[in-house]
């Protein structure tokens, strides 16, 4: 079968957790999920500024377990219907595994497809070019290269890989002569002079067929491995599936194949990788600041204050972030904010919560925010989206108030059922079976009270599944 004749598939990988952009990205709500350049989502960004070229139809997403169903709600809400297109892992193994995963299930339904490749936390400033780049792409992926697009670097950065061009191929592509790591500054300032080197941007396009070859050639073990995974057509256990090597795709593959291309490419990409990277790609004031949220400046240049509830004052600063959650502020010189990623690890060691979920949780049948918390006492808001509903569960050590501010409840409390409207309430007491459900067309927003001597999760019993509240 020829490439002209070949399905274009976009994969889409959705993993990882932005730590660089603590505390906005965290691990229950990772970059790829937050508004950070637009009203939408980085990763309904990618899908939007893809559909115009790709059919959104043939698209697979991979994902870890714990975001499948906020993934899900990121496309239903851009229109694109989400069954059959969002791929789990059970635990992170680098972009190798990732992208074979989706190849083979997309050999599952094709003998073969032309098969592009996006992180989903990037940003593209010239959309019009992309689409170019993307079109000479898939016409190289179907004469058998694997292609991967080769940012034209601006500047010496020493944060991004770099990719060296050599002979010219078709579609102004050069063959890949070698890739090289993260240089210093005076190497870094070389390549951007030589003309032939290029940032590593993470986007390849190939054909499944081709790819799994080179697999079968440099990772024989993997590509074995990976097929016992998926035959067995049931969920994967982290145990089984982090037995698989934990590398990328550049050093699995791209690093050892002759059918290497690079696509010199130049439509203001960035890989939003820190507060830093996301401040150069955003439009600035007049002072040269990127400012979001209710703030207000006084002889201050060359910052990006990020706001969210609260109001922000910042005086006579430069070349500073300030970034503000519910539960944290964040403070830094901008051009070392990447250094964050190193102070997550820290919070993580100390049990710290705030390095994994805000105050905010989304959950499949909506969010909960928790407004105050003590030892003995935890008030929440809920929000249940229309038609869904929690697990029917119970406590041993606390009961809880409900009062409804919007929408219709239809609670079952013990062996009771009753509908609730605004301004209505009810109790529930300890050990008593209890089940929150919105039988509306409106979220349901609740205040919710949890009185007891013990309010984690071990506390909670539940009945008939696995998504109660935490």
């Amino acid at each position: 079968m020829s490439g002209k004749h070949l399905k274009t598939y976009s994969v889409l990988l959705a993993g990882g957790t932005g730590s660089r952009l603590w505390p906005v990205s965290r691990e229950l709500l990772p970059k790829q999920l937050v508004n950070l350049a637009g009203d939408d989502s980085l990763i309904q960004n990618t899908i939007k500024r893809l559909s115009p070229v790709l059919d959104a139809g043939n698209m697979r997403i991979v994902c870890g377990e714990e975001h499948f169903f906020e993934v899900a709600r990121h496309l239903e809400e851009i229109g694109v219907p989400s069954e059959g297109k969002i791929i789990t892992e059970p635990c992170g193994r680098n972009t190798a595994p990732a992208i074979l995963l989706a190849t083979l299930d997309i050999l599952r339904k094709e003998k073969d497809a032309v098969i592009v490749v996006f992180p989903s936390d990037h940003v593209i400033g010239d959309i019009e070019e992309f689409h170019e780049c993307l079109k000479k792409a898939v016409s190289l992926a179907g004469m058998n290269y694997i292609v991967t697009f080769g940012v034209k670097p601006g500047y010496p950065e020493t944060g991004y890989g770099y990719i060296e061009g050599g002979r010219k191929l078709k579609e102004s592509a050069l063959a890949i002569k070698r890739f090289v790591e993260k240089p210093d500054e005076k190497t870094a300032g070389h390549y951007v002079r030589a003309g032939n080197f290029f940032w590593n941007s993470g986007m390849f396009a190939f054909r499944a067929s081709v790819l799994v070859r080179e697999f079968m050639s440099f990772e024989p073990e993997m590509l074995k491995m990976m097929k016992k995974i998926i035959s067995g057509g049931k969920s994967v256990s982290c145990k089984e599936y982090s037995r698989l090597p934990d590398i990328s795709i550049d050093y699995a593959v791209m690093e050892k194949t002759k059918k290497g291309a690079v696509l010199p490419s130049d439509f203001g990409w960035s890989d939003i990788g820190s507060w830093k990277s996301l401040y150069d790609f955003l439009p600035k004031n007049e002072d040269n600041n990127v400012v979001e949220g209710d703030v207000i400046l006084k002889d201050t240049r060359n910052c990006f204050i990020k706001g969210g509830d609260r109001l922000i004052v910042a005086n006579d600063l430069d070349n500073i972030v300030v970034v503000e959650t519910p539960d944290t502020v964040f403070v830094s010189d901008l051009n070392k904010s990447k250094n964050v990623k190193s102070i997550v690890s820290d919070l993580k060691k100390q049990g710290r919560k705030e390095y994994k979920a805000h105050t905010k949780v989304y959950r499949p049948w909506g969010t909960y925010t928790i407004l105050e918390e003590n030892a003995h006492t935890k008030i929440k808001r809920i929000v249940v989206y229309p038609g869904a509903k929690l697990s029917l569960q119970m406590h041993h050590h606390r009961s809880e108030h409900w009062i409804v501010v919007h929408g219709t409840a239809k609670i079952v409390n013990g062996d009771q059922t009753v509908f609730l409207e605004e301004n209505q309430s009810t109790y529930v007491p300890k050990t008593t079976p209890h089940r929150l459900e919105n039988p509306g067309k409106i979220p349901l927003h609740i205040i919710e009270v949890q009185i007891g001597n013990y309010l984690e999760e071990d506390d909670i019993v539940r009945f008939d599944d696995d998504f109660g509240r935490e």
